[in-house]
């Protein structure tokens, strides 16, 4: 079942209001510790002429260096900010990239793919720090692993297990700030959706990575 207009506004509106200002400065501010989102889009599967869907695509950063770096995919995204969704059309256009990324408002935790995009599954499938900005994000975990014919992959802020207490509590109190949380149980959340995952921490925690493959 799609989610109810008066909720898919209510989170919309909820983002919009985050994002309003910062989308303009977004992507400049976000490359010092949005870390292992590069390493994320070397590492997709992608096959010659593959689809590729992103689940929270915010200002279309990460597609549009997914489009460069395979330049045969058919690239589509997701975002439930229509305001982060404005500036990310803006940037695919000037990238020239309009006639192969498709942006489609909707909300990660309950969504129809073949409804926004005409097809059920992709290739590949990927959340950038996304996860940790949605409450249900276990229902987004779980649309993103049923529109994966292929891989799932994501990148997102892991436990800093292995970086000075300090830095963990500032680190959190700043994320705290933005309503981003970062998931501790996230490695066994997509373990639980198949056998064939692996599992990395990066940057001594900074940064949690995973694959889900088919």
């Amino acid at each position: 079942m799609m989610m109810t207009a008066t909720a898919m506004t209510g989170n919309g509106a909820r983002m919009d209001a985050i994002y309003a200002r910062q989308r303009h400065f977004y992507d400049l501010s976000r490359k010092y510790y949005l870390l292992g989102r590069d390493r994320l889009i070397a590492q997709l599967d992608v096959p010659l002429g593959g689809s590729v869907l992103e689940i929270g695509c915010g200002t279309g950063r990460n597609l549009i260096a997914v489009a460069r770096r395979y330049p045969e995919a058919r690239l589509f995204g997701l975002d439930i900010s229509e305001a982060m969704l404005e500036t990310a059309r803006a940037n695919v256009a000037r990238a020239g990239l309009g006639a192969r990324i498709v942006l489609k408002q909707a909300d990660a935790t309950n969504f129809d793919a073949a409804i926004l995009f005409g097809q059920a599954q992709f290739d590949c499938v990927f959340f950038s720090y996304t996860l940790s900005m949605i409450p249900d994000w276990k229902a987004a975990l779980a649309q993103g692993a049923a529109a994966a014919g292929g891989t799932l992959t994501l990148v997102d802020f892991g436990q800093q297990e292995r970086l000075p207490q300090w830095f963990r509590r500032g680190l959190r109190a700043w994320l705290a700030k933005f309503d981003v949380e970062p998931r501790a149980d996230l490695f066994a959340a997509i373990e639980e959706l198949g056998n064939c995952v692996s599992t990395m921490p990066l940057y001594r925690g900074y940064a949690w990575s995973a694959k889900l493959s088919r």
